[in-house]
């Protein structure tokens, strides 16, 4: 006999969150895209100091994105933004003073805060619907935003309310599809892997991932959905407003 699903566990980005809808917001008001202002927040601070031309810190910045990529997929791992940037400095052979670097990672980490991504159609009432009935936490990788400006964002879409855990990437130490995550979410809402189910868009770690451990897995694909044709889901979900009906039947 199976567990009753007691909780709920949500990856963030394109399954409640819209990526990068937050980009013609930022265009709209004259702002550089994500990538440029966080390039020129660098440039401009390592030329305060000793002057850098654009073409070695955009190469510079190509060796050290692949590195973070490299140790998220490999190892599990999402490096802060202050050690991304630690990481980018050492390849310049640069340094910048503790309050600046400090500076510059609270900038470059806010970006998703200042001008917010918005949620995906119908997630804010699917999740206040799954909240009547379910407990309800965020399993997330964090990759520039940490863990307490995506608290902020979902505070200020009125989402965060409805959430009693959160396990993010750089708070926890590892990313999806690492147990850890999963364990820390389970811990925060006092289940056991049997009664969960997790909801999330990639197959290798939302699906994966949690199934290893005993729990279910929803595969959304409302903003993404390259993964649905080769997943080993228990269901698959192309909208919110389906989301609720998914688990539980799921369930039953």
């Amino acid at each position: 006999m199976t567990n009753k699903i007691k909780a709920v566990t949500f990856d963030l980005w394109d399954t409640i969150i819209d990526d990068d809808s937050d980009e013609p917001k930022r265009l709209a008001s004259g702002l550089r895209s994500k990538p440029d202002e966080r390039f020129h927040l660098v440039f401009d601070a390592l030329n305060r100091h000793q002057s850098i031309n654009a073409e070695e810190l955009h190469a510079a910045y190509g060796v050290a994105n692949a590195a973070f990529v490299k140790c998220w997929k490999g190892h599990s791992i999402t490096w802060t933004v202050r050690e991304r940037l630690e990481v980018l400095l050492n390849g310049l052979g640069r340094i910048l003073p503790d309050t600046e670097l400090d500076a510059l990672a609270d900038a470059q980490g806010r970006m998703e805060v200042d001008v917010p991504p918005d949620p995906i159609e119908g997630a804010k009432e699917a999740i206040a619907d799954l909240a009547t009935r379910y407990k309800l936490c965020i399993v997330s990788d964090t990759i520039v935003t940490p863990g307490t400006g995506l608290r902020q964002l979902l505070d200020d879409h009125g989402l965060k309310q409805y959430f009693s855990g959160f396990a993010y990437s750089d708070e926890v130490g590892h990313s999806k599809p690492d147990r850890s995550m999963f364990e820390s979410a389970a811990a925060q809402m006092g289940v056991q892997f049997g009664e969960m189910v997790h909801i999330g868009d990639r197959d290798h770690n939302d699906v994966k991932g949690p199934q290893a451990l005993g729990m279910k897995a929803v595969l959304f694909t409302a903003k993404r959905d390259n993964d649905k044709n080769a997943t080993s889901a228990d269901a698959i979900c192309e909208r919110h407003a389906d989301l609720p009906g998914v688990i539980d039947r799921l369930n039953n």
